[in-house]
């Protein structure tokens, strides 16, 4: 139910008051473009409430390159910690002051009549020439139907919800995935001291120092961060992937799972199905395994063909040998037996649009965009991953495109004017 029945006008509403939305809404303000962000909790609530304790940035602190607002600190090659990053973020909203409205839930978009943008909300409705969706992709978590199987006396703890070791019951916890979130949740657990287990999936993972450089300076230096989605090789596929796993805790580190497991990490393959307190696994630790090896190495040949290409003086390429390979590959096990009394979820994320009743997705629920830019007149969205660059969706260039986004709304805004002769090309 509304609070205020009444209707607020305005030029762009901006829903999301996370960097992204801040970012377009310092550029609207740039510009002297009326506007209005309007964010359902507080601004840069996941960062502040949705992040675990120990997490910190696996790119170096010089990414980040919000609107006016670069890294300033004494560290630019370092990681900043979870409440580092919330002072960053702050003080980037400070330095303009952004007209957001806290605690203001978006219950709809749609299409008016006359073709302006109507947004409903939990406290009133503003009608806009412009809507700018930058409520990011981590709204809903992924897991498989199966999980309902699961026995109830086991405890299932989401990947947002878990904040340190304590939030895990005692017992053995099986951590389910290997991104970012999953290898770093299984390392914050081995630190503690804690009985983990591992659930390896498909994601890739990547040097952390490799021939005395951090491996993201390479790459950014080589080229690659600036090589938009289109010219990927397979643009679906590339949105689709999971992001590399490493770390940036304690100075910064890469991560092979070989190694913990010589160190009596248990791994397994893919979780395939509950039954009860029995749980199956895939064959594919070993495929998996390798599959994050060949992502590892071919970041690795990338860096040594420009090294020799530029004729650059750098240490020495190191030998890479596969510390350890499963033995065999375990199948099922009796849950109860091994004493595991918790499965902690980092399956991932996605968007959650069921508020979106303007027709711009696919059938995947994925929006249908050109670097923001959709098909529904004076609909864009930002701050996801590969809108349009690998820093899309992280501190690097997601002030590249809300640049670009307002930029093309000032373009289009006028007091007078007609949709008739927008069109754009997909």
């Amino acid at each position: 139910m509304m609070k205020d029945s009444s209707t607020q006008r305005t030029t762009v509403v901006v829903v999301g008051g996370g960097q992204a939305g801040l970012s377009a809404s310092h550029q609207l303000c740039k510009y002297g473009i009326d506007h209005v962000v309007l964010e359902r909790s507080k601004r840069f609530h996941s960062w502040k409430k949705d992040r675990w304790d120990s997490f910190c940035l696996v790119t170096p602190n010089w990414q980040c390159r919000l609107p006016e607002w670069h890294y300033r600190g004494d560290d630019p090659n370092g990681y900043m910690a979870k409440d580092d990053i919330v002072d960053y973020l702050e003080g980037f909203a400070n330095s303009f002051q952004p007209p957001i409205q806290e605690g203001v839930r978006v219950t709809g978009v749609d299409r008016c009549s006359d073709g302006k943008i109507l947004i409903n909300t939990s406290e009133t409705r503003w009608i806009a020439d412009f809507v700018i969706l930058a409520t990011g992709s981590y709204d809903l978590q992924l897991k498989p139907d199966f999980a309902k199987n699961l026995n109830p006396d086991i405890v299932q703890v989401s990947s947002k919800s878990y904040k340190n070791p304590s939030d895990i019951p005692d017992g053995t916890c099986l951590v389910i995935g290997t991104g970012q979130s999953g290898v770093q949740m299984m390392e914050d657990l081995w630190i503690e001291g804690r009985d983990v287990r591992l659930s390896v999936g498909s994601a890739p993972r990547s040097p952390r120092i490799y021939r005395g450089r951090d491996a993201t300076d390479w790459l950014y230096e080589i080229g690659e961060y600036s090589k938009t989605i289109e010219q990927q090789p397979d643009p679906k596929q590339t949105e689709a992937k999971t992001n590399h796993y490493l770390s940036g805790r304690n100075g910064g580190h890469e991560i092979d799972l070989r190694e913990f497991a010589l160190k009596g990490l248990k791994l397994y393959g893919t979780v395939s199905n509950f039954d009860d307190d029995r749980i199956f696994f895939e064959p594919n630790l070993e495929e998996n395994l390798d599959r994050a090896d060949e992502s590892y190495l071919k970041i690795c040949r990338m860096i040594d063909d420009y090294i020799e290409s530029e004729g650059i003086d750098a240490p020495e390429k190191p030998i890479f040998t596969k510390k350890w390979k499963p033995s065999n590959e375990t199948e099922s096990l009796d849950m109860t037996k091994e004493g595991i009394t918790s499965v902690l979820w980092c399956t991932g994320f996605k968007p959650d649009y069921s508020w979106l009743k303007i027709d711009c997705l696919d059938k995947r629920g994925r929006p249908i965009h050109r670097r923001g830019i959709t098909h529904e007149y004076g609909v864009y969205f930002l701050g996801l991953n590969w809108l349009n660059t690998w820093g899309s969706g992280r501190f690097l260039s997601v002030a590249e495109d809300a640049e670009f986004l307002v930029n093309d709304i000032k373009r289009k805004h006028k007091p007078v004017g007609s949709l008739q002769n927008f069109s754009v090309s997909f």
